[in-house]
């Protein structure tokens, strides 16, 4: 359904270490592709099992902000890599909110671990581990 999710960022370099860590918990190994558009804007494209994620200079050179209410949510294949994802993310610049990591119930979508933090650029971002 999904072709990428893309993301701001007014400091690429603080990005770029964060990103390198907390993807590298998820499997993602390697460089990101680093490009320039043609405009000079910088864009980071992070490439893992068919799955694209970016982080951009915004493009209309404002400010970036993160979505209010949105969120990113990375599967997980496991409880111990939804909490291994939050620990390195807060170790790497990430700052840990709502809950917790740890098992959620009573959801009409059933059990699920899950913890939430957010980027240095304030994007939120969500490990998911569905099941008990």
């Amino acid at each position: 359904m999904f072709n990428h999710v893309m993301v701001g960022a007014n400091d690429l370099d603080q990005s770029k270490r964060f990103y390198d860590a907390v993807l590298g918990t998820l499997g993602f190994s390697g460089e990101a592709i680093r490009n320039e558009t043609a405009s000079g804007h910088t864009r980071l494209f992070y490439i893992h099992d068919g799955d694209t994620f970016c982080v951009s200079e915004p493009i209309d050179d404002q400010p970036a902000t993160a979505a209010n209410g949105g969120t990113i949510g990375f599967k997980c294949s496991s409880p111990d890599q939804v909490k291994q994802f939050h620990d390195v993310a807060v170790a790497n610049g990430g700052t840990s909110i709502e809950d917790p990591p740890g098992l959620r119930e009573g959801s009409a979508l059933g059990p699920m671990h899950l913890s939430y933090v957010r980027d240095p650029a304030g994007n939120k971002l969500c490990a998911i581990h569905r099941g008990g």
